[in-house]
Order: structure tokens, then sequence, then C-alpha cells
């Protein structure tokens, strides 16, 4: 596997990890690959295909002149974003990676071209610098979802991974010999992951890491459970979150399912936050990165569980395994095999994540990774006015809620199942290519046609 558990989750910022986060690291990565760049005069960018569709509602826009700026979706300060473009606006200067200015007025210099697809991905874009003695430097870059971005060069090589990759002690292409490996070694599948990461980082250093990410989620669904008001984009869109959480939390009628409820808000709050574009962890991508955290804050607060901090890891770790396999033999990307790729990947992930934590077996394990993608066969990506918002920020909630359901389910069992975890993977991309495009991260189809052709004809 050429992956590793923090490909799978980066701290980052919304809304999209394919469309803004990834092309906010390839401009950057565009101009740092660049000689002479102290001789530019001019840079434009070219966006094709999905991210051209909705990169508005997306900002991916935004994300590139971030880029280019110099700016990385980790380090960048959400609050700061809206100053930094104003100022570009108002002077029609950009610092190329904070250093170089070059004239640059986004209404000219970006490019969108929606009825073209590039043959790499559905999320392709092309930079084009302009020295000042009239020599060009271009480079196609593609973002292929969860942040993951490859030059057109890379992607029709095949390198997905460093080309100094590390044998690892339990290398697996398939679940089928990550199982084989646990056989083997009698070790679970957080042990064999953990052995992975350790050719790269040591224990503390991995943990460190781990507990960075959590910190990180929490404090999103903290954000998300507080903040009020309508959401950007021109939907008129209200967080409901906050108000819910409070509603909660005073009712005096309390029901069975007020836990499923409170998992629910704990997704939506995330995926508000993303909406507004604030600091978010891919997991695996943006549009569906509230249902890890809402779940692994179950297991922290309602499981009880006797050493929180291990299963927290733990889960992190075999959700990472499971979005790996999902990445590597299908894909994550909405605009490639719609939501399926997301919500459904993240769900299993989930799924997986928890029964790990809850002492399930690696059989156990891989049959709720299975549950999770499997009840989520087909789902489209249709979001209105190509905004992460409708029905990105319920669907998460729902998918949380599935994944429980999914755990709750394999932990009741003996592991045993008739449709295997890579079956799953294999129908998730086959459904995903025989897809119409309309229905993948395009706003052409589904909600994001319906609903607003019925706004319009009420007006």
């Amino acid at each position: 596997m050429d992956m590793r558990v923090f490909d799978l989750f980066k701290i980052g910022v919304g809304p999209s990890s394919s469309h803004t986060v990834g092309p906010m690291l390839a401009a950057r990565r565009f101009l740092l690959e660049c000689p002479e760049l102290f001789k530019a005069s001019k840079v434009e960018v070219a966006l094709y295909g999905s991210l051209a569709l909705t990169g508005h509602g997306h900002a991916t826009d935004k994300a590139v002149m971030l880029g280019l700026m110099g700016e990385t979706p980790q380090d960048l300060v959400p609050d700061n974003v809206d100053e930094k473009l104003a100022r570009l606006a108002a002077c029609g200067e950009l610092a190329l990676l904070g250093e170089y200015p070059v004239k640059f007025d986004s209404t000219v210099d970006i490019h969108w071209h929606k009825q073209e697809v590039l043959p790499g991905h559905p999320n392709g874009m092309r930079f084009t610098l302009t020295r000042k003695d009239g020599s060009l430097e271009e480079k196609v870059f593609y973002s292929t979802g969860g942040g993951f971005i490859y030059s057109a060069q890379e992607l029709q090589q095949g390198v997905t991974a460093d080309a100094g990759q590390q044998p690892l002690p339990y290398p697996f292409a398939t679940m089928a010999e990550l199982l084989a490996h646990g056989r083997r070694s009698g070790l679970s599948i957080a042990a064999m992951l953990r052995a992975n990461e350790n050719v790269y980082a040591s224990d503390e250093e991995l943990d460190a890491g781990l507990d960075k990410i959590w910190t990180v989620m929490k404090g999103c669904i903290a954000r998300g459970l507080q903040i009020s008001g309508e959401l950007p984009g021109g939907l008129h869109v209200k967080r409901r979150a906050a108000k819910l959480w409070r509603a909660a939390n005073e009712s005096t009628d309390v029901l069975p399912h007020d836990g499923m409820h409170k998992v629910s808000l704990y997704a939506m709050a995330v995926n508000e936050e993303n909406a507004a574009g604030g600091r978010v962890v891919t997991a695996p991508t943006n549009g569906a990165a509230g249902i890890i955290p809402a779940v692994l804050r179950y297991y922290a607060e309602d499981c009880k569980p006797s050493a929180p901090e291990l299963g927290i890891r733990n889960f992190l770790l075999v959700a990472s395994a499971i979005g790996m396999l999902c990445k590597k033999n299908a894909s994550i990307s909405g605009a490639e095999i719609g939501c399926q790729g997301e919500v459904g990947v993240a769900c299993a992930m989930a799924a997986a994540g928890l029964t790990a934590a809850l002492g399930g077996t690696n059989e156990q394990i891989e049959s709720a990774a299975e549950i999770g993608i499997e009840h989520h066969l087909g789902m489209t990506c249709d979001p209105i006015g190509g905004l992460v918002q409708i029905p990105c920020i319920e669907r998460n909630g729902m998918g949380a809620v599935k994944a429980i359901t999914a755990a709750s389910l394999s932990l009741r069992s003996d592991g045993t199942h008739q449709v295997s975890l890579d079956d799953v993977i294999e129908t998730m991309r086959q459904t995903g290519f025989d897809m119409q495009a309309k229905y993948k991260e395009t706003s052409l189809g589904g909600l994001a046609v319906h609903v607003v052709t019925v706004n319009y004809a009420a007006c």
C-alpha cells in the first residue's frame, strides 16, 4: 500500500478536499517547481470539468489564488482569507509564493472550461506562467479526491507514491491480503497498521499525530455546536446544529433515540464548519468530514471505554486502512464515482474504526466496513448550487448513524458474511464508472437541477 494514515487524514480547510484543498496544493506546487520564478510576469489558471462546473460553489478560484500566494491548507488561517483576497482584488497584484509580485485579475486570469474534461480525471487544472522574456512554463495537475494531487505525468505513469517507498512488514492491496496477514501473525488490523507506520515514524511520533487529528476533529465539532447564522454561498442555508444541540440539552423529554440524534448533530456541526470554510480534517474528504469525528465522539463519550486514548488511536489506524483500500481500488472522489465514494467510504471507515475500538475481530471489522459501503452504493453527488451544503450536511449525519448501526451488526455476529469488502469496493468502482456524469459533482442533475427548477417556478 502506497499510502499512510496521514494521507487519509489531512488538516485543512473547507469546503472541499478535491475542489479547495487539492487546487490550493497544486497551485503552490506548480510555482515551487517553476525555474526562474523571479522572472515571472503573469500567471494563468484553467479549470476543467467538475472543477469548473462547481468551482465557484467550492471556492476553487479562491483556493487557487491562495495557493499561488504560497498558502497551504494546514497552515491557512480561515479568518484571514477574506482580507487576503480583498487586498488582492483592490490592488490587482499577487505575490507569487509571497515574494514575486505579478499583476493578477481573477476575472481574466482564471479560465472556466465547463464543457471540457482533461483526460486524466474530471478534476483537472492547467497552470501557465509567463516570464518577462516571453518564455512559458506550463503544467497540468489533477485533484483526485481527499486532497491528493498528481501531475499529468505522474498520473500517466502510475506514480502515486514517493519513489523512496520503503518495504512494509504487512503490505496489502486488498482486504483479503490484510486478513491473511492477521491470521498468520495473530495481530489485529490496528497493530499491523501501526507496524507499517513505524517504518516511517516512532510510536511517539505516530501517537502525537493521531492525537492531533482527534484534537482538531473535537475542536471542529465544538465550534459547529456553538455557531449560528447563515452559511455563505447564496442558498441562505441556516446553520442548525447549534440550535438543535441547545434544544437537545435543554429538553427534559428524553427518548431512547436521543443518543443517535446527538451523533447526527456532531456530524452536521463539522460539515457546517466545512461549508463555512472553517478548519476541518479531511476524512477521507471534506464533503464527508463529519462522519468519523461524530462516531469517534460517540465512542469516547457514550461507549465509556476503559482506555479511550488507545481506542481512539486504533479507531483512526483501522479507519485509514479502509480508506486506503477504497482510494486504491476504487475512488474517494465524488467527481469520479459520486457520493458513494465520499459519504459511503467515510461511513465504512467509521464503522470499521468503531468496531476495532470496541474490541472487534479483524473479520468483524471487515464486515462492518462492507455494510457501511454496501448501503451507500449508487449514491449520487448532486450538490445544489455547487455548494457543499444540500444534501451534504444532513448526509453526514445519516452516514454517522449508519456507521454505528454497521458496527453494532458486525459486533453481534461472528464476522462471517456473504459479500466481502473487496467485492463491494469493486462494485462501488463499477457503479461509479457506469454513473452518468451529471450525477458526479457537476451539479447538472439530481437535486441540483430539480430543486433549482422548482424554486424558479415558484418565483
